[in-house]
């Protein structure tokens, strides 16, 4: 979801290359999982990749304190040099915490996590390669999480 990447210069895609699925953090939510399943069933296409990036504002936050600042307020928060802050009026509401928002607390285990929850999902074929990448925005480098690719390789 983060404006400053650009998938296709990075990847070398050109348009129509791929689909590019996005969201916070790159994670592998329900909704994620769906267009992957869309995408392949109706689509035709045959290999994944799970890419996370540094300097990663899901990185910013827990989920206590996204659930906790939105039952607050439902206005925009500020990052103070403590955290966020909100600065809006309430009310804000508790169905926050219904959710899991997939918040990042080291890279390399989300990509993991992510690349495994994509491969034992039931309408995944165990036909496709699923691969992990973090996206060094500091060099522009795409880096492969080993643990992640050997959990998503063809079965």
């Amino acid at each position: 979801m983060d404006a400053r990447l650009l998938p296709s210069r990075f990847a070398g895609l050109r348009e129509g290359d791929a689909h590019v699925i996005r969201n916070a953090g790159g994670r592998a939510s329900d909704d994620a999982i769906r267009s992957l399943v869309i995408s392949h069933k109706l689509l035709g296409t045959n290999e994944w990749f799970v890419i996370h990036h540094t300097n990663c504002g899901m990185e910013l936050f827990s989920g206590e304190t996204i659930s906790d600042l939105l039952s607050r307020s439902l206005e925009t928060a500020v990052l103070g040099p403590s955290g966020f802050e909100d600065v809006g009026p309430g009310p804000g509401s508790k169905a926050a915490g219904d959710i899991d928002w997939l918040t990042i607390e080291d890279l390399d285990r989300s990509v993991v996590e992510d690349v495994r929850r994509i491969r034992e999902h039931p309408l995944v074929p165990g036909r496709i390669p699923i691969h992990g990448f973090v996206y060094q925005v500091e060099t522009g480098e795409l880096r492969e999480v080993p643990a992640a690719s050997a959990i998503g390789a063809p079965r």
